[in-house]
């Protein structure tokens, strides 16, 4: 029998692993999932590497080098994960090789500390994918009102970009737009446009964590409307990422964009991120096993792949089923209290601030460990 993820690649999903680690790539992990668990891509952000640097001492060798180059932790964290990447994306790159630059891409996550600022934005993605200097990497660029021109700028010069923290489907189709401008700007300058990737990641449990908890509310309350919340627990994360997907059938479609993909543009997937099932009451695998259709990213934890790969189902293209349901998402919920566009909002201020403060605590991890190395290192040489 088929492996269920091996099914879900059938099925158009490409899956990708949420995590890195130094630890990881040196015990041959990331070979493994490639290999034995049909994983083609590779997603970090600040949480993963703040959990990666501050636990064990993988990192301690490189730190120490660079700590005696006096920088400062911001600089030696950029290294210390531009490390990371560069030997994730040299695992992958026989897979972007085979497909053609459609697989094997590794992320790396812009300072959250700047997401609200454009000119910062498109110049530190400028700079890292310049830092990188390889093919299969993607900068990941926040979907906030001022990132937005920050990805059309950084498409227009070739940058690849995954689009992160993406909640509503308004706000995607504002990032659609950004894209296909992008990749219109560079086609009149003459550029290459074959060679330009980008995905748009929708955080999808996120969600249910929000609203859920309102829905329970409600029911607790009772009143006329306490049946359709019961009816709704559980189904805004799919529901809502049914609708984007529609949507990307909707925008990657018609003579614009027929016109770039003449020109050798490629279609910016929908990557569907913070996959783990938050609810314990919820099936581990749900958010997976419902986000099913083609030309789309799956990015999983490591846990969640390799409970996929043990009992995931694949019963078709799950994303285009229940769309009656899916298209009364939002017009249900203001029946009880819940706004789109205040979802959309309360989550990516939330997102933002989230990988701030993780941030912000790798750094004081490596400037700890930085502060470590110096007084061991003063105290040998005083001894």
């Amino acid at each position: 029998m088929t492996n269920p993820l091996a099914q879900l690649t059938e099925h158009g999903v490409a899956v990708w692993v949420d995590s890195i680690a130094r630890d990881w790539l040196e015990k041959g992990e990331l070979r493994r999932l490639r290999d034995d668990f049909s994983v083609v891509g590779v997603t970090s952000n600040p949480t993963i590497f703040q959990a990666a640097i501050g636990t064990g001492s993988f990192y301690d060798d490189q730190l120490a080098g660079l700590a005696a180059q006096d920088l400062p932790a911001q600089a030696i964290f950029e290294r210390l994960a531009l490390y990371d990447i560069r030997w994730a994306a040299y695992e992958l790159r026989p897979l972007y090789q085979a497909s053609g630059g459609r697989d094997g891409y590794v992320s790396y996550e812009l300072p959250p500390d700047i997401a609200h600022d454009t000119e910062a934005s498109t110049f530190h993605a400028a700079r890292l994918f310049d830092l990188l200097s390889i093919p299969n990497a993607l900068i990941k660029i926040p979907a906030t009102k001022e990132g937005l021109p920050a990805i059309q700028a950084s498409i227009a010069a070739g940058i690849n970009v995954n689009v992160t923290l993406v909640f509503s489907v308004a706000r995607y189709r504002e990032v659609v737009e950004a894209y296909l401008a992008g990749l219109e700007e560079r086609a009149a300058a003459g550029g290459d446009l074959g060679h330009v990737a980008s995905v748009a990641s929708f955080f999808v449990s996120r969600v249910d964590t929000l609203i859920d908890p309102i829905l329970e509310d409600r029911v607790e309350e009772g009143g006329p409307d306490a049946a359709l919340a019961e009816a709704r627990l559980g189904t805004a994360a799919i529901d809502n990422a049914k609708l984007a997907y529609q949507a990307w059938l909707e925008l990657f479609a018609g003579p614009r964009w027929e016109a770039l993909a003449a020109k050798g543009a490629r279609p910016q997937r929908c990557l569907w991120a913070s996959t783990s099932t938050k609810n314990p009451n919820y099936r581990d695998v749900l958010y997976s096993e419902e986000l099913i259709g083609p030309d789309t990213v799956n990015t999983m934890p490591l846990s969640t792949v390799e409970a996929f790969g043990d009992h995931g189902i694949v019963r078709g293209d799950t994303l285009l089923e229940g769309l009656d349901r899916a298209n009364r998402l939002w017009s249900d919920l203001i029946r009880v209290g819940i706004d789109e566009e205040e979802v959309g909002e309360q989550l990516e201020e939330e997102g933002v601030e989230k990988f701030a403060a993780s941030y912000l605590k790798v750094l004081d991890t490596v400037e700890d460990k930085r502060t470590q190395i110096i007084e061991r290192d003063a105290a040998a040489m005083s001894s």
